[in-house]
C-alpha cells in the first residue's frame, strides 16, 4: 500500500510540475485570484496602487509532508509607463525545501489611446535556493554526512498584449539550464524552461450591466520532458458600484488527456474597497482521491497609495 502511495504521489508530482527539484515557485490557480503578477512579469506596474498579495497553498489534504507554499507578491508603477514587482516564497515538499525571489521589470507601450490597445513586456529575475534536508530520512548512505544544498540564478521573460478587453501573455520561465554540480548529472534534468500563455476576454451585455463573465485559458508546456496542461478557466462578477464579488471554476488536464481532468476547482472572491480575498477548493479527480481530499489555495490582498496616471497603459 505505501508502494502504491508513494508511486501516485511521484505520478502526481511530475503531472503539476512541481517537486522541489524543478526549482520554481508551484503555478496552480493563484493568478485567478485577481493576481496574474504571479504568473507573468509583464502586469507588473497595472494599476494606479501599490498591490500587495499574499498566498497560501496546502497541497493534497489528509496526505502526510505533501506540498506546502507560501507567497509574497507585490508590484507598483514607476513613473507613467513602467512598473516594478517582487515575489517572495517558501515551499517545501517532505525533505525537500526552497525559498526564493523574483524580482521584476516590465514596460508597457500604448498602441492606440483610443481603443485602449497596449503591449508590455516584462523581465525577472530569480533567485531560488533548494535544500534536501536528511535529518529525518529513516535510512542514509554513509556517504551522506549533511543536508544538501543548492543556489540557482534565473530569468523570466514575458510579453502580454491587451485590446480593450481582450488580453494574451506570452512567457518563457527559468530560460538558463539548471547547476547540477550538487546533484546526480544522471538523473536530474538540467533544463527548466517552460512556456506559457494566458489569454482571456472580460463581457458585459451592456455598458450599465453589473455582471461580468470572464472565460479564460492558461497553457504550460515543459521543456525537459514534453509534458503540457491547461486550465479551462471561467469567472463570473457581479459589481457594487467599485466593489465586486465573484465566483467561477477551473478545469486542469494534461494535453493528452482531456478528458480526465487532474482537478476540478470552484473559485470565490471579492474586493471590498482596497481589500482582496480570494478561495480555491481544487478536487482531485484522478487515483490520488483515495488518499487526499484535495488542495487549498487562499489569496489575500490590498491596494495600498492609490493615484492617477496620465498614461491609460498602467489602468
Amino acid at each position: 500500500m505505501r508502494t502504491k502511495l508513494l508511486t501516485l504521489i511521484t505520478v502526481f508530482l511530475s503531472a503539476f510540475g512541481i517537486s522541489g527539484q524543478e526549482l520554481t515557485l508551484p503555478q496552480l490557480s493563484q493568478y485567478l485570484a485577481d493576481n496574474p503578477f504571479v504568473m507573468s512579469p509583464s502586469y507588473a506596474g497595472i494599476g494606479d496602487h501599490v498591490k500587495i498579495r499574499i498566498n497560501g497553498l496546502t497541497q493534497w489534504v489528509g496526505i502526510k509532508d505533501a506540498p506546502d507554499t507560501q507567497s509574497l507578491a507585490a508590484d507598483m508603477r514607476i513613473g507613467e509607463k513602467s512598473g516594478l514587482g517582487m515575489i517572495l516564497y517558501n515551499d517545501s515538499n517532505g525533505e525537500t525545501k526552497q525559498q526564493g525571489a523574483r524580482v521584476s521589470f516590465a514596460h508597457h507601450l500604448t498602441l492606440d489611446r483610443y481603443d485602449d490597445e497596449f503591449l508590455s513586456f516584462g523581465l525577472s529575475y530569480n533567485y531560488n535556493q533548494f535544500r534536501i534536508d536528511i535529518e529525518n530520512f529513516d535510512a542514509l548512505d554513509p556517504s551522506v554526512t549533511d543536508d544538501r544544498a543548492t543556489t540557482n540564478h534565473n530569468f523570466d521573460i514575458g510579453a502580454l498584449y491587451r485590446k480593450d478587453k481582450f488580453y494574451f501573455s506570452l512567457n518563457a520561465s527559468n530560460i538558463i539550464n539548471k547547476n547540477l554540480a550538487n546533484f546526480n548529472p544522471i538523473y536530474e534534468p538540467n533544463t527548466l524552461r517552460n512556456y506559457y500563455a494566458y489569454t482571456g476576454y472580460r463581457y458585459t451585455k451592456s455598458k450599465n450591466s453589473r455582471l461580468e463573465i470572464e472565460p479564460s485559458l492558461f497553457f504550460q508546456y515543459f521543456e525537459s520532458d514534453g509534458r503540457s496542461v491547461t486550465d479551462l478557466n471561467v469567472k463570473f462578477r457581479w459589481y457594487d458600484f467599485e466593489d465586486y464579488y465573484y465566483a467561477g471554476v477551473t478545469y486542469r488536464f494534461l494535453n493528452d488527456q482531456i478528458g480526465d481532468p487532474l482537478y476540478v476547482a470552484p473559485i470565490i472572491g471579492l474586493k471590498k474597497s482596497n481589500f482582496y480575498f480570494g478561495y480555491s477548493y481544487q478536487i482531485i479527480l484522478n487515483e490520488i482521491l483515495g488518499y487526499s481530499t484535495g488542495t487549498h489555495v487562499i489569496t489575500l490582498g490590498i491596494d495600498l497609495f492609490q493615484g492617477l496616471s496620465n498614461c491609460r497603459c498602467t489602468y
